[in-house]
């Protein structure tokens, strides 16, 4: 089989033109960037049709090396309902370069079922995450300018709160000294840099509503705290319209395709371990303004973007998902279930059976949501029959639909299984009300607790001198009635990455509390976690070519 990157440059593509014009957008709200790839006005977004409309949430088990696939898995879902005559488009996050040059090579999707054109959307796109990037860092620069000016004055800031950012992996810029070799090169001070999917300016941007909305928040951000431990914010340094102007343009969310001509919208592009892990709200509903069936993803496993998905994107857009599909391979429950990489891909009844108590907890928790679950199963030639007839009875007895998929390999042909099983599930039994892990008005430590308690299974949390005194100025800002992240490694549900499977009865480190005032919830960072990732020994980098012209080395 072609690799992806093959797969992609080998297809033909529909001008972008065309496939907005299918759904019915008049040519003035179409923005176009070249021929494949658009963004489209924000006034097309209809709230009346956004009701109405059937959004699926795609999540996973906790991921492995052997990997999920749910990108993948959900551009292969949209594919397979529109093979069975179903209006449906999907809504994904855009990718960040950081992983794409690092560990992953790209984040399109794969084989027969991505989104494309794969090159643009792995790259720069449209400019998004560059405008994100020079916004964050706009800030900060004027609010340096502001201290050097001020300086003498009393004016200055005692504490700043605000880092800078950059769309790549890089170590060594987490921690820096900056203002170096005299006074007329700024003032000497610690500082560093996240990666632009943690910023908060992105988690502004994808759950904003509209360009005023993003206006307010981006005002309300904290930069810092004055000499007398006042709040210092964005509307107090007087740049929030310079901000957004950067932004606006941004905002318009981009419509690209699937290999099979279907439409599909990507923007936005939070990680799911360090920040909320899902695609912007506009990008949803303008896919919920023009279709039946909305496919959207939320990032990792379901105990990081679908729990951030549920307690924080659908409170803040006043959405729900009709049903959830949760995304296991045969591969990541084996080793789950202890069974060595190198042999995952052997039969092996024991370590499945084993590894899928993994799955049970995802599922467990997505039904408390109040969620109906579709376990998908991305096929491999290798599974054995017993094995998947295996766990098809294990989620049926569970309560649970199951579905093989094989969008991989067959493109949305090989999801029509799957595509069916939604359509019963949304119109035969659909999802509850959504019962939130927590309430609005728990206090911060609560909210982490149930979530560590109900989600995590976990016995307690516990705050480091640094978090608690970040808490105390939370309850004196009055924000502790924000929903809080949880900002924590994937592979674990503990803050040790190497806990795989089912961690229980261990207590959750919270090392600081961090305030998004702006973008709406508290940051609550467990563990290790770093928020700017660093290299493999071996970046993807080094596989990344121009030949003849094409693009080589993405996946």
């Amino acid at each position: 089989m072609k690799s992806d990157i093959e797969i992609a440059q080998g297809a033909k593509l529909r001008l972008i033109g065309d496939v907005a014009s299918e759904l019915g957008i008049p040519s003035e709200h179409i923005i176009p960037y070249g021929h494949y790839k658009s963004k489209i006005s924000l006034e097309e977004i209809n709230e009346e049709r956004v009701s109405k409309s059937n959004l699926i949430l795609v999540t996973a088990i906790t991921p492995t090396k052997a990997g999920i696939g749910k990108t993948t898995m959900s551009v292969a879902l949209v594919q397979g309902l529109k093979h069975i005559g179903k209006n449906a488009i999907v809504a994904l996050r855009e990718p960040s370069l950081g992983p794409c040059f690092g560990m992953k090579g790209g984040a399109c999707g794969g084989g027969y079922s991505q989104v494309v054109p794969m090159e643009d959307i792995n790259l720069h796109f449209t400019g998004d995450f560059h405008a994100i990037t020079s916004a964050n860092n706009m800030i900060a620069a004027l609010l340096d300018n502001y201290q050097y000016y001020n300086r003498s004055s009393g004016k200055a800031l005692k504490q700043i709160t605000w880092k800078r950012v950059l769309d790549v992996n890089d170590r060594s810029l987490r921690y820096i000294v900056s203002g170096l070799n005299g006074s007329s090169n700024g003032i000497p001070q610690e500082a560093g840099f996240d990666i632009t999917a943690a910023s908060e300016i992105m988690a502004i941007f994808c759950l904003s509503r509209n360009l005023d909305d993003l206006r307010k928040r981006i005002d309300n951000i904290l930069l810092g705290y004055t000499a007398d431990n006042k709040p210092f914010t964005v509307a107090d340094l007087g740049i929030g319209g310079a901000i957004t102007v950067l932004l606006k343009d941004a905002l318009n969310p981009n419509l690209v395709q699937t290999l099979e001509g279907g439409a599909a919208f990507v923007h936005g592009g939070p990680f799911a371990n360090i920040a909320h892990g899902c695609n912007s709200v506009i990008a949803t509903k303008m896919a919920m303004t023009f279709s039946d069936y909305t496919i959207t993803e939320a990032g990792f496993a379901a105990d990081l973007g679908a729990e951030k998905f549920l307690n924080i994107k659908c409170r803040h857009a006043g959405i729900a998902p009709k049903a959830t599909v949760l995304v296991a391979t045969s591969q990541a429950l084996k080793m789950h279930g202890g069974v060595p990489v190198e042999e995952i891909k052997n039969p092996n009844m024991k370590g499945l059976q084993t590894g899928l108590k993994n799955l049970e907890r995802h599922l467990e928790n997505m039904q408390n949501f109040g969620q109906s679950v579709i376990v998908a199963f991305n096929q491999y030639s290798f599974d054995t029959k017993e094995e998947m007839d295996y766990v098809e009875k294990w989620c049926n007895d569970r309560g649970a639909e199951f579905a093989l998929n094989n969008g991989f390999a067959e493109g949305g042909k090989g999801a029509v299984a799957l595509a069916h099983k939604v359509v019963e599930v949304v119109e035969k039994k659909p999802s509850k009300p959504l019962n939130h892990t927590y309430d609005l008005n728990d206090s911060i430590p609560d909210k982490l607790r149930k979530i560590v308690t109900k989600i995590y299974r976990g016995k307690d949390i516990s705050l480091s001198k640094k978090a608690e005194t970040s808490l105390k100025k939370i309850n004196e800002l009055g924000l502790s009635d924000l929903p809080v992240c949880i900002a924590k490694t994937q592979y674990s549900f503990s803050d040790d990455a190497s806990n795989y499977g089912v961690a229980s009865d261990f207590t959750l480190n919270i090392e600081n509390l961090i305030i998004n005032r702006g973008a709406g919830f508290i940051v609550a960072v467990a563990g290790e976690i770093m928020r700017m990732p660093g290299l493999p020994k071996v970046p993807q980098a080094l596989q990344i070519d121009i030949v003849n012209g094409k693009v080589t080395g993405l996946a």
